[in-house]
């Protein structure tokens, strides 16, 4: 199934839900980001996309520690890099294009619904440029930033061991001071994602080991740049060991390294010594952002393919038909569509807002949007990605026996989609990192103010008074009421160190909060559709958003309350957790 970049969808939800226009000015006008959107879309569409079934048959061969990618991939990376796509919103001094972060977001959605396989190379390599460019040396920014953002070179992230997982504070690697500012690094990775591939010369690793007598625990870890190929041209003392056999993503090589077999791969230190996990996180945090859109790009997919099949597939006769039907016309088809394309839509506008706050960092706002970035992020990273599991779990449902049928590719989205919640920390993980570190921020003051933001949605929506809406403007208010009571046990249980009363219901206030804020964002798309045909416009996407939000605030967001419930009654499941898992 062929894929179609949703460029009029994303404009939109860039516009009336992230705030691009207030961007925009004489160095970039709204035609220019049209253009970029159009030659995007036809780069994922014509050169990406078709590629996607490609890698998934093919795989990653590994042959005498050298893997090759799908046919056509070299070609297509070519392509891609010659584009400029991989420093869209890289800094200029180091050859990027320094355009927003948020235009950058829309292209990153793309190139994952084309193929996510393919796009996780590029986002690796994103988020080593931003750790490069915040915490290298000039000497290595100058030596390697320009490589990295042109796309010449790839990057990695080696945090994972044997036995460190999410707990790095298990991590064996070791590092040792050659004396000239370069370290040997000695030890083995594990799920490093492209850490060797045949699509460009070099790769760049960010690997975590310790000193010599650090500190233990994370407080002992430091990062190091480790080129596979050194300064002189010569190969470093590194390779890839093995090659994981996995459920998805099979045009995506998942590699286990092996550091240091004739003592000890040369690399060089990023940041301070034992300051490592500061630096990686600048990586992750990056990544985070990314997978969500990644769930987005997917779910897109998803959708439209099961669409597509529930257009063409004809079975039963629906009301008042008079011969067999195409089964989009059945209710219960249409209720699993509309969920598929409604959550979508609700994820996108998650991430699309996550990375307008992470703009407006860099300006006048400062703080307080650096704060609004790290309150979505974990919301964007999980929701996104959870919700893309459930869609392309429901894009197989509605192809009936034909999605367990590798033919239709609905059962590679779903494979591919499994992974999504599960690396770059899972989503257990996130919501942890919500409750326990986001929603303390300013003593609750950002939490505070993002619902007090969902509240002037929901006045909008009563102020139209619009029949069109429904239930909208009800069911969106009894959700902010849901997440703020809820908000308000969790930062309670935290004002009074109870960590583990808040932390049981961390999950379900993730997905709550994913609830209400998707639902506000579909809801600020509906306001901006109803006045453009207020003011004459004919375009008839515009009722449908009004449709599509008010499908997911009547039938979806009702969770809410039940979710509250969970988050304040639900958490004494961990008095008796043992005797119920006994045996």
């Amino acid at each position: 199934m062929t894929y179609r970049a949703p460029v009029s969808e994303m404009l939109f939800a860039l516009r009336h839900v992230a705030g691009l226009d207030a961007t925009l000015g004489e160095a970039l006008t709204l035609d220019d980001v049209r253009t970029i959107l159009d030659e995007a879309a036809r780069v994922a569409d014509g050169v990406i996309a078709p590629l996607n079934r490609v890698g998934d048959r093919h795989g990653t061969p590994l042959t005498d520690g050298a893997i090759t990618t799908a046919p056509g991939w070299r070609e297509a990376y070519r392509t891609w890099t010659e584009g400029g796509w991989n420093g869209l919103s890289a800094d200029p001094d180091h050859g990027g294009q320094g355009l927003p972060l948020l235009l950058n977001a829309a292209c990153t959605e793309m190139w994952n619904a084309a193929s996510i396989a393919f796009g996780l190379c590029p986002l690796l390599t994103a988020g080593g440029i931003e750790a490069l460019a915040q915490h290298g040396s000039e000497d290595l920014k100058a030596r390697y930033l320009g490589k990295l953002v042109s796309g010449g070179w790839t990057a990695t992230m080696n945090l994972t061991e044997p036995q460190a997982g999410s707990d790095l504070a298990l991590l064996r690697s070791r590092a040792e001071p050659v004396g000239d500012g370069r370290y040997r690094i000695v030890g083995a990775k594990i799920y490093i994602t492209y850490g060797e591939h045949d699509l460009t010369d070099n790769i760049v690793h960010l690997v975590l080991a310790r000193l010599k007598d650090a500190p233990a625990g994370t407080r002992g870890i430091s990062l190091f740049l480790v080129p596979k190929i050194l300064p002189d041209g010569s190969r470093n003392d590194l390779r890839c060991s093995g090659l994981e056999h996995k459920l998805g993503i099979h045009g995506s090589p998942t590699c286990s390294m092996a550091f240091g077999d004739a003592g000890g791969a040369i690399g060089w230190l990023i940041g301070e010594e034992n300051r490592g996990l500061a630096c990686m996180f600048t990586m992750m945090n990056s990544a985070r952002l990314n997978v969500g859109l990644q769930g987005v790009g997917i779910a897109e997919r998803a959708t439209q393919a099961a669409l597509t099949y529930a257009r063409e597939r004809r079975q039963g006769k629906a009301p008042g038909a008079q011969g067999p039907s195409a089964i989009v016309a059945h209710a219960d088809v249409q209720r699993m569509l509309l969920t598929m394309k409604a959550y979508t839509a609700a994820a996108r506008g998650i991430c699309y807002l996550t990375a307008a706050a992470l703009d407006a960092a860099k300006g006048p706002e400062g703080q307080g949007a650096h704060d609004r970035a790290s309150l979505l992020t974990p919301v964007a990273k999980a929701f996104s990605t959870d919700i893309a599991n459930e869609v392309t779990s429901l894009g197989v449902q509605v192809h009936g026996g034909m999605g367990f049928v590798e033919e239709t590719g609905a059962a590679q989205h779903m494979r591919d989609a499994r992974i999504l919640g599960i690396y770059e920390g899972t989503n257990g993980i996130q919501a942890i990192d919500l409750v326990s570190r986001k929603l303390p921020l300013q003593g609750g003051a950002t939490v505070r103010a993002q619902i007090a933001g969902l509240r002037r949605v929901a006045e909008g929506l009563l102020k139209d008074a619009d029949s069109a809406y429904g239930h909208m403007a009800a069911r969106l208010r009894a959700g902010i009421e849901s997440l703020d009571r809820a908000t308000s046990f969790q930062l309670a249980a935290l004002a009074s160190n109870r960590p583990e009363t808040a932390l049981a219901g961390a999950t379900p206030y993730l997905r709550l909060f994913g609830l209400v804020q998707g639902a506000a964002c579909l809801a600020r798309e509906a306001r901006a559709a109803r006045a453009a045909l207020q003011a004459g416009e004919t375009d008839p996407a515009h009722a449908g958003r009004i449709a599509l939000a008010r499908f997911f605030a009547e039938n979806e967001l009702t969770a809410a309350s039940g979710l509250a419930d969970s988050v304040i009654d639900g958490g004494g499941f961990t008095e008796t957790a043992a005797l119920a898992l006994a045996g």
